[in-house]
């Protein structure tokens, strides 16, 4: 294909360069079409398992292997995912977003790599672990850790509003997305470690691994159903890489890419402990499921 040429074959110069990832902020970038030699990623500067500034994210592992792919030299655009990375894709202050919903409006995404889905969060031993479905009667008398989405327009995740249809809604604890010294991600799983909340809903890789770091033995149990059979939120998401619309061949490029490494890049999900399904269809959402787009 003409582009896995013109993004295989560098320039000398560029060629010699080390692939070493450079941290440069949105507000000191400006807007740039796509580069040959130059990968350019959206990502969270702090917000683990997925990425941070110090390159310990799985995102991070899987933008290195692009761009060792492609002889790239890899450039992040750093924005708190909970702003909307696509603003940002779409504006050409970066080329590539390494994971999102597969479906998304604002952005042309790839096949799906993975799947994940939300995942109950118990203590081992708590006689809770066997709690898989949110119309579990059990749910209204206990204390639930759920995250809070940072919106201006009232979004909540999927598993709160399906909560809300069954009557769950006074016993739920919030834990924000919004981190920063004092509100860390991994807070939500140290409250069922620490007993601040008897069980949390939680998404699958941010759930996988931090319960390998806690404190004491978490179990994690996936939602028996993908999609909640009461309100028809779904649970559970195809995800895959975003780029822009108009950006045909270079998505083409990428799902080349994506195919050939494929193996690799489900053992980089393995290694940080990411619940993967295998990828199914998704069908439609409830029209009125404000969330149900992207986890």
């Amino acid at each position: 294909m003409l582009l896995d040429l013109k993004y295989v074959c560098r320039a000398a110069a560029i060629a010699c360069l080390p692939f070493v990832a450079f941290a440069v902020p949105a507000s000191a970038q400006r807007p740039a079409p796509l580069t040959p030699g130059l990968l350019r990623v959206c990502a969270d500067m702090d917000n683990l398992p997925f990425s941070n500034q110090k390159g310990e994210g799985y995102e991070n592992k899987i933008a290195n292997l692009i761009a060792n792919e492609w002889h790239s030299r890899l450039e992040y655009t750093w924005w708190p995912i909970r702003r909307g990375y696509y603003r940002m894709l779409n504006g050409t202050y970066c080329d590539l977003v390494i994971e999102s919903p597969v479906g998304v409006d604002q952005a042309g995404a790839t096949k799906p790599y993975y799947r994940s889905g939300y995942m109950f969060l118990s203590r081992k031993g708590s006689g809770l672990e066997d709690i898989n479905s949110l119309a579990d009667p059990r749910l209204k008398k206990l204390k639930i850790g759920v995250n809070l989405f940072v919106s201006t327009d009232g979004e909540h995740s999927p598993p709160e509003m399906a909560l809300s249809r069954y009557g769950v809604v006074g016993n739920l604890v919030g834990y924000s997305v919004a981190y920063d010294d004092t509100t860390r991600p991994e807070d939500i799983i140290n409250a069922v470690a620490k007993k601040d909340v008897d069980v949390a809903i939680v998404w699958g890789p941010q759930a996988g691994y931090f319960a390998k770091k806690a404190s004491v033995p978490l179990v994690l149990t996936p939602l028996a159903t993908e999609i909640d059979t009461a309100t028809g939120y779904p649970m559970s998401y195809n995800i895959g890489m975003a780029v822009r619309r108009k950006d045909h061949a270079f998505r083409d490029s990428l799902q080349t890419l994506i195919d050939r490494k494929q193996p690799e890049i489900l053992n980089i999900l393995k290694e940080y402990g990411v619940p993967a399904f295998p990828v199914k269809e998704d069908k439609p959402a409830p029209a009125d499921s404000t969330r149900a787009s992207k986890p």
